[in-house]
């Protein structure tokens, strides 16, 4: 699987560590960015990491800042981006079972090291569930398509 992946200044400390993480799980990464822990803005590293996604150049994309929510609340502004922010091993499986998520958001604050990539590892191996789930999940690209413009990004 191809996976985009981007932090801010706060995820840059355990980035390596996750690139490693998912290499070692088979998975090709694209790194875009940060490239170092000099302060830095998320929606920069959020919106690249999307837009692979939602292109369907990259399969999934993992996002990672203090909390993950400033990285999930931009990543879900693009069209077609399900963007969860995972803090327990349970939201991530229901990420991908309930909500089919695309990107899977964290956080340094929030979770250490083996917490994120136990995290990853149960959202990248966990099914859709399909069923009622879908029902949502087109409801949502419904409203998508209705009142959403198209990215220009």
């Amino acid at each position: 699987m191809l996976i985009a992946l981007g932090c801010d200044h706060a995820g840059f400390v355990l980035k390596r560590e996750i690139i490693e993480f998912l290499n070692s799980l088979g998975h090709k990464v694209i790194d875009c960015g940060c490239f170092s822990s000099q302060s830095c803005d998320y929606p920069d590293y959020a919106v690249p990491v999307a837009n692979y996604v939602s292109k369907g150049k990259a399969d999934r994309g993992v996002l990672i800042c203090g909390t993950g929510m400033g990285m999930g609340i931009i990543a879900n502004k693009i069209r077609g981006i399900r963007a969860a922010v995972c803090y327990s091993d349970e939201t991530a499986k229901l990420a991908s079972e309930h909500n089919k998520a695309n990107v899977l958001c964290l956080g340094v604050r929030t979770s250490n090291a083996d917490d994120m990539k136990r995290r990853i590892k149960i959202w990248l191996e966990t099914q859709f569930a399909g069923d009622r789930h879908q029902k949502r999940l087109d409801k949502i690209r419904y409203f998508e398509n209705k009142h959403c413009k198209k990215s220009i990004l």
